[in-house]
């Protein structure tokens, strides 16, 4: 995840949301996200 711009990760985490992946995968970059202060850069649904 590191790895990631913050673009990138962003992407990622729509993408996943979008295809319904793993909600622990999901949860994952959740996590990345906060950790970088951009969650206000994205909706989290429930």
């Amino acid at each position: 995840m590191k790895n990631l711009s913050d673009e990138l990760l962003i992407e990622t985490y729509y993408k996943a949301v979008e295809l319904n992946l793993n909600y622990d995968f999901i949860e994952l970059i959740r996590v990345e996200i906060a950790k970088r202060s951009l969650s206000d850069k994205i909706k989290i649904s429930s």
